[in-house]
């Protein structure tokens, strides 16, 4: 059963930086996309940062140029780099793979990220 595992959240402060890590993808076939999505308390999840099978990127205006997401295709991990970090960033990163051989979304549980001023 895939179970896909978030690990790097914590508290820090404004400014700081922050490496998010997913694992537990590696059994999921024909993946489409990898993404981080977040969800700050009382509002939408949406999406951060996503990277496709052909390593194209994309970013939410709020993050570009201070979030990088990439994939270890040895170690199968998906990283978000968060530089630069604002308390608007404060929210819960969830990782998320897309399956085009089994035409279904994965979520990952989801890591806390709080930032202060």
């Amino acid at each position: 059963q895939v179970r896909l595992v978030e690990s790097g959240g914590g508290l820090v402060q404004a400014g700081e930086p922050l490496t998010l890590s997913c694992s537990g993808y590696r059994d999921i076939p024909g993946i489409h996309m990898l993404a981080w999505h977040r969800q700050a308390l009382g509002k939408q999840r949406e999406l951060v940062a996503s990277i496709t099978g052909s390593d194209d990127t994309n970013y939410a205006d709020s993050v570009k140029g201070r979030f990088t997401i990439s994939r270890d295709n040895a170690k199968k991990t998906l990283v978000l780099q968060m530089n630069d970090l604002k308390p608007k960033d404060t929210a819960v990163y969830m990782c998320y793979v897309y399956s085009c051989a089994r035409g279904r979304k994965y979520w990952g549980q989801g890591t806390q990220v709080t930032v202060s001023s």
